[in-house]
């Protein structure tokens, strides 16, 4: 082959190369920590990053991680600020093996005490569930993570059955529940996008992209067939 055109096809095949890996990059990162949620004025856990990866200009002191937490958490009653103050909470936790633990520990300990009551607290299964699962999404975590063994689906299913017509409640069980069970992940995504019509915090929020300009909305990547996505255009008119 003629050098030149040796050349022109090298320069191709690292352009493709180059799409492909920043394709991934696009849609790579664990779902539930790593995409910022919009909670509008309300109150978290301070936060000086923009994105799921700690600068270490943060100077937060995680030894009231779990005080903290639970203070804000017991506060709202809007699933999303629980969200992104859990998505905050992890991050932190993972600089600090204890507050990771104590919080985690106080979530469970609070899920298991609700379970056991006529009327059970939504938000303290939910809380449960989102920061279990949470955990489990830590890069390079898997052997030694705190939260295996707990099953943070349970919680969340039984955290829907209590509050199945709250969207923002099924967008995080959607997230929750993205490598299956299929059948409820669908029904959960479903419900959160066509809760959208009534709710402008949780569409503001599905219109986010995931990760940079040329990523998936979030609804998109909850809605993962074509019929449901049709019935997201008519919930976003």
């Amino acid at each position: 082959m003629h050098p030149k055109s040796l050349r022109l096809l090298g320069l191709t095949l690292t352009a493709i190369s180059t799409f492909f890996v920043l394709a991934t990059a696009a849609i790579a990162g664990p779902p539930l920590i790593c995409h910022a949620f919009d909670i509008g004025s309300a109150k978290s856990l301070p936060w000086i990053s923009h994105d799921w990866n700690l600068s270490g200009a943060e100077n937060y002191d995680t030894h009231s991680l779990a005080n903290n937490t639970l203070a804000i958490l017991n506060a709202s009653q809007v699933p999303l600020v629980h969200m992104e103050t859990l998505r905050r909470a992890t991050l932190y936790a993972r600089k600090d093996p204890v507050a990771a633990k104590q919080l985690l520990l106080q979530l469970v300990a609070r899920a298991k005490s609700t379970e056991a009551l006529s009327a059970p607290d939504a938000f303290a299964l939910f809380d449960a569930a989102y920061l279990t699962e949470a955990y489990k999404q830590w890069p390079g975590e898997k052997g030694e993570n705190l939260a295996n063994g707990l099953d943070g689906i349970s919680w969340i299913k039984h955290a829907m059955q209590l509050r199945p017509s709250d969207p923002q409640m099924a967008f995080a069980a959607a997230l929750i529940t993205l490598d299956g069970p299929e059948s409820e992940h669908r029904e959960y995504a479903q419900r959160a996008a066509a809760g959208a019509n009534n709710d402008e915090l949780l569409k503001r929020n599905l219109a986010t992209r995931f990760l940079g300009a040329q990523s998936q909305t979030m609804v998109e990547m909850i809605l993962k067939n074509d019929s449901a996505k049709s019935e997201l255009k008519v919930a976003g008119q």
